[in-house]
C-alpha cells in the first residue's frame, strides 16, 4: 500500500468528558476503559445532514486539508465538512472510531456500521478514496474496532485492544511493545508515530514496529504530526508544540471546553497552525497555539 501526502491529522476520539483527565494518568486509565466499554455502540439512526452549524455527536477525529483549511470531523454520526455553513454531511452514516488521513481525500476508518451501510459489525479496517463520500472494507471485518489509527509513510497503526501494524492494509502483526493506546498520530511523509497512554508519552521512529517512553513528556490527550513538528494537548486544554518529532515539548497557550481532536500545519517552515476539536466549535491558531479564535469566525 503507498500512502500518498497528508492533511494537516490527527486524533481519534473520546466519549469521555475532560473532568475524567483531571487527575492525570489514573483518568486516562478510565478514558480507557470507557472507550473499550462503548465498542458495541453504533451511530444514531437519525444522524443528519447539514443539521447544525455543528455536529452533534461525538467527535472522534479531524483531517485538515492545508490547501484549502477544508476541516473535517470523523464523528460517531459520520464525517462532516465544518468549514461549511452549516455543517455539510459526508457519506454514509459509520461510527468512525478510529479515523486518519493519507491524503487529500484518502482516508481510513474503522468502527461500527449505521443504517444503509452494508458493513458488518464492527467494520474492521477501512478506506475511502473520494473524500469519504464510499468506504471499501479492506481487512478484519467484523473482528477489529480500531479506536486509534495513524498513517504513516510505510503504512498503517491501529490500537483494537491489541497495538498492530500493516504496510498494506490487509495483513496486521502484532508491534513488539503492547500498551493501552489513547490516541495515535503518524504522517504519511515519514516514520514517526506517537502514542497516548495512562503512564505518558510513547514514541515509535520506525512505523510502529518498536517503541520508547518519552522522558519529560507533558501529559498528552491528542498529538498530532507535521513534517518533523509536533502538537499535543493535555487533559487541561494546555497546548503543547514540539520542534524534534515530539522527543522535547515547550507550553504554549489554552483551548476552552473539551478537546476532542488536534491537528497541525507548518506554514513558514517553523510556526505551526494548530486546529483543536471540541464538543462545540473548532479553535485554530496561527502562532503555534499560543492564542485561538472559533474558525466560525474567520468565516464571517
Amino acid at each position: 500500500m503507498r500512502l500518498g501526502f497528508p492533511h494537516a491529522v490527527v486524533s481519534s476520539h473520546s466519549h469521555a468528558p475532560r473532568s475524567r483527565w483531571a487527575s492525570g494518568s489514573a483518568a486516562i486509565a478510565v478514558v480507557l476503559l470507557v472507550l473499550t466499554g462503548c465498542a458495541g455502540a453504533g451511530p444514531s439512526e437519525n444522524a443528519t445532514a447539514g443539521a447544525s452549524d455543528y455536529p452533534a455527536a461525538h467527535i472522534h477525529g479531524m483531517s485538515v486539508d492545508p490547501a484549502t483549511n477544508r476541516v473535517l470531523l470523523a464523528t460517531h454520526d459520520g464525517l462532516f465538512d465544518v468549514s461549511a455553513s452549516p455543517a455539510v454531511k459526508i457519506g454514509p452514516t459509520i461510527d468512525l472510531m478510529g479515523f486518519t488521513a493519507a491524503a487529500t481525500d484518502e482516508f481510513y476508518a474503522s468502527g461500527h456500521p449505521g443504517p444503509g451501510s452494508g458493513l458488518p459489525d464492527p467494520v474492521g479496517l477501512i478506506r475511502s478514496t473520494d473524500g469519504g463520500r464510499t468506504w471499501e472494507p479492506l481487512s478484519l471485518q467484523g473482528e477489529s474496532d480500531f479506536h486509534a489509527l495513524a498513517a504513516t509513510h510505510g503504512g498503517i497503526v491501529g490500537f483494537d485492544g491489541q497495538l498492530k501494524i500493516t504496510d498494506d492494509g490487509t495483513e496486521w502483526e502484532a508491534a513488539a511493545e503492547q500498551f493501552p493506546t489513547h490516541h495515535l498520530a503518524g504522517s504519511p511523509r515519514g516514520s514517526i508515530v506517537l502514542a497516548t497512554t495512562e503512564k505518558g508519552l510513547q514514541r515509535s521512529a520506525d512505523g510502529g514496529a518498536s517503541w520508547a517512553a518519552v522522558g519529560h513528556a507533558p501529559l498528552l490527550v491528542f498529538t498530532a504530526l507535521s513534517e518533523e513538528k509536533a502538537a499535543g494537548i493535555g487533559p487541561d486544554g494546555r497546548v503543547y508544540t514540539s520542534s524534534d518529532g515530539g522527543v522535547s515539548w515547550v507550553a504554549q497557550g489554552s483551548v476552552e471546553g473539551e478537546a476532542s481532536a488536534i491537528a497541525t500545519q507548518v506554514i513558514d517552515g517553523s510556526t505551526q497552525r494548530i486546529w483543536v476539536a471540541t464538543s462545540d466549535s473548532v479553535q485554530v491558531s496561527n502562532d503555534n497555539g499560543q492564542t485561538f479564535t472559533d474558525l466560525r469566525s474567520s468565516r464571517q
